[in-house]
């Protein structure tokens, strides 16, 4: 069963010969298998995750840590998908740069911080 029991068809709305490789601002959507409503539910205004929503959440944080090149921006888990915006940026220094190891603490503040609420 599909959330709201309505199955939506889109044409792909990638630009033809764009090298997706390269650095750049990239929306990005992740859908759970068969689009089930295995991430959490809405209760009122509200997205309560599942815990399998939880793991959801704590991998995209993660993604800046273990891939120095990638920055996170807006993203939100909903209950069968995530949306994000994903900054891949020029991969400058190496994995004892000041960018990485400022990039890794916040993310390891964002995920105790989160499991405290």
């Amino acid at each position: 069963m599909h959330c709201g029991g309505q199955r939506y068809h889109r044409r792909s709305v990638r630009l033809s010969g764009y090298d997706y490789s390269g650095p750049g601002a990239y929306f990005v959507t992740i859908c759970a298998h068969g689009r089930r409503c295995t991430f959490g539910e809405i209760r009122g205004a509200e997205v309560c995750l599942s815990v399998l929503g939880r793991i959801v959440r704590e991998e995209w944080l993660l993604a800046p840590v273990v891939r120095k090149e990638a920055e996170l921006d807006a993203w939100i888990v909903m209950p069968n998908h995530l949306h994000g915006i994903l900054w891949i940026a020029p991969n400058e220094g190496g994995a004892d740069s000041p960018r990485g190891e400022s990039r890794m603490g916040a993310c390891h503040a964002a995920l105790a911080g989160r499991e405290a609420s």
